[in-house]
């Protein structure tokens, strides 16, 4: 069945945070499935070529899931869930009891500069950004909201306590992780740290390998996330009309929207080309997902504040009640912080290899954004279809008083 939006003319463009974050999850899971098999096979020679066949081989087999068995990805996205906080006791178990440990002196009070910046503020900072990665993601429930159950209620409920648990399970994983990580100079040196500081603890290749694999599940069932996360909201920018309305048919006999399904992964598998020409040049684009989706979070959470504070925001199922008002200030000026850091050079000194690019083409996706809106999209894009997200509100509102 074809979209009720209006097909209007536009200039057409996708989100380009989807595609980055798309792109960055499968590019991790094809690395670390090549770090397991250089580890296990130490005469093989990783040529760039390499990464993108494992790529093409994830996208198209995770692009089929979603199209012939989307039934599945829900129990997929439950048992790694499941496996991911197995994982978190088994990665404690195994690295207390068998790794070298370092002093909490080592932990809580070393300073090791290890990017070049002589400040310890920058370096700090710097060293943040990596974790907030871990920690972006997870507005992509809301991109299912209209094939959800109580939507209103149980995807904002879902959000807050994921982070909470992760937020949690992390800190401490940090703590481990820098009691038992071993030589410094080996992990920094390693392709791939976290084999490295299970090689050190395991002393093992098959023990190590089997840690990094089973982690590699959760990877790619986050992978297998992100594309129906893309697909949806693909679909929903063309039923708006901000896409070609092409996009925007749901296939009758699968129920899912089969062409908003391949396209993101059709780009990602045309920017993964980069990597035969140089991996900095793909990381260029894989550097927008983070700063990308901490821009939209701040442009979220502005608007949600501002609504709090002039009365604009009625009953809801589920909310942070009164501490709303302080939560959402207090994300505006985190995301803003993390924002400035996350536009540094993270090394020193600063070459072409280490530049950091995530600035000047997150400007240049502002300027194309700015000038589409205003030669195309002001005049001819009607606007979110206001019907069909006042049905699917009362539909989550109906499921409620059920």
């Amino acid at each position: 069945m074809a979209s009720c939006a209006p097909k209007v003319p536009q200039k057409h463009h996708m989100d380009a945070r989807l595609i980055s974050i798309l792109a960055s999850v499968v590019n991790v899971a094809a690395n670390v499935t090549l770090t397991l098999v250089s580890t296990n096979y130490p005469d093989y020679i990783l040529k760039g070529w390499h990464t993108v066949l494992v790529m093409y081989a994830y996208l198209i087999v995770l692009g089929l899931m979603n199209m012939y068995v989307f039934w599945i990805i829900p129990w997929v996205e439950f048992l790694a869930g499941l496996l991911h906080v197995i994982l978190w006791i088994v990665f404690a178990a195994v690295l207390l009891t068998l790794a070298p440990r370092h002093s909490a002196e080592f932990v809580f009070l070393e300073k090791a500069s290890l990017s070049g910046w002589d400040s310890d503020f920058v370096s700090f900072n710097l060293g943040i950004i990596l974790i907030t990665w871990g920690f972006v993601g997870f507005d992509a429930s809301a991109h299912i909201s209209e094939e959800t159950r109580k939507a209103s209620s149980a995807i904002p409920r879902a959000m807050f306590w994921s982070i909470c648990m992760n937020g949690v399970l992390a800190f401490a994983m940090i703590l481990i992780f820098l009691t038992c990580l071993g030589d410094i100079d080996t992990v920094m040196s390693a392709a791939y740290p976290l084999m490295a500081i299970c090689l050190t603890a395991t002393k093992s290749v098959p023990g190590a390998s089997a840690m990094v694999g089973f982690f590699l599940l959760t990877v790619v069932s986050v992978s297998i996330g992100s594309i129906a996360s893309a697909s949806r909201l693909t679909w929903a920018w063309a039923r708006d009309g901000a896409l070609p309305a092409y996009f925007a048919k749901v296939d009758p006999y699968h129920r899912i929207p089969l062409r908003s399904v391949w396209l993101p992964i059709l780009v990602v598998a045309l920017l993964s080309l980069l990597n035969l020409a140089n991996y900095t040049a793909f990381s260029v684009i894989i550097s927008l997902s983070t700063f990308g989706l901490y821009q939209s979070y701040f442009i979220a959470i502005s608007c949600m504040l501002s609504a709090r504070l002039s009365g604009r925001i009625g009953e809801a199922p589920w909310s942070l009640g009164r501490f709303g008002v302080a939560i959402n200030a207090f994300a505006i000026v985190y995301s803003a912080w993390l924002g400035i850091f996350m536009v540094f050079p993270n090394y020193l000194p600063i070459t072409a290899a280490y530049m950091n690019y995530a600035l000047p083409i997150n400007a240049l996706v502002w300027i194309v954004a700015i000038v589409s809106w205003f030669a195309w999209a002001r005049k001819n894009w009607q606007g979110l279809d206001i019907e069909i997200i006042d049905k699917v509100v009362a539909d989550g509102d109906r499921d409620t008083k059920e």
